[in-house]
């Protein structure tokens, strides 16, 4: 069964295509992913009951201070060997901070279904870019919405395991 065709999911879509979904769920999602991944030890990211999930552990572009940040995820490869991480900020204007994290300090870490795997992120550009956008957009038609919502590109990761 395709995703959208999951019970829930294209409502799921519709709701977090919108400007009011964008301003409140920066908030709520990410403190509610972290709360719950924290209390069942890793085990459990609410959000992935509708989308793959890992937490992101890395060092703060400026602070050099551990951060985690639960995000959804486009895996690759049946063994998920690499993950694909999209800097949306929920089509909001800025970068999410996560993604400056990333690029100053690529080498990471994420909890992927309550294994902790060191990681390395590289932005990616051009053709690649390009051809990883698609797969994006296949997997979560509202990465388009986004996009269109907005002036700058939408940053885009890939992580693979180090």
């Amino acid at each position: 069964m395709a995703r959208g065709a999951l019970p829930g999911v294209r409502l799921v879509q519709k709701v977090s295509s919108t400007r009011t979904f964008a301003r409140l769920a920066p908030h709520l999602v990410p403190a509610v992913d972290r709360a719950v991944h924290r209390l069942t030890r890793g085990r459990v990211l609410l959000s992935a009951r509708m989308l793959p999930g890992v937490v992101l552990t890395a060092r703060g572009a400026r602070s050099g201070l551990v951060r985690r940040t639960p995000l959804a995820c486009v895996p690759e490869g049946a063994d998920a060997a690499s993950w694909l991480l999209v800097g949306s900020n929920f089509g909001r204007a800025d970068h999410p901070a996560w993604t400056a994290n990333l690029l100053a300090h690529p080498d990471a870490e994420v909890s992927w279904k309550g294994a902790d795997i060191p990681v390395t992120a590289r932005l990616l550009a051009g053709e690649e870019r390009d051809a990883a956008w698609q797969a994006v957009l296949v997997f979560w038609p509202p990465y388009a919405t986004y996009q269109a919502r907005i002036e700058r590109e939408i940053r885009l990761f890939r992580i693979t395991r180090r």
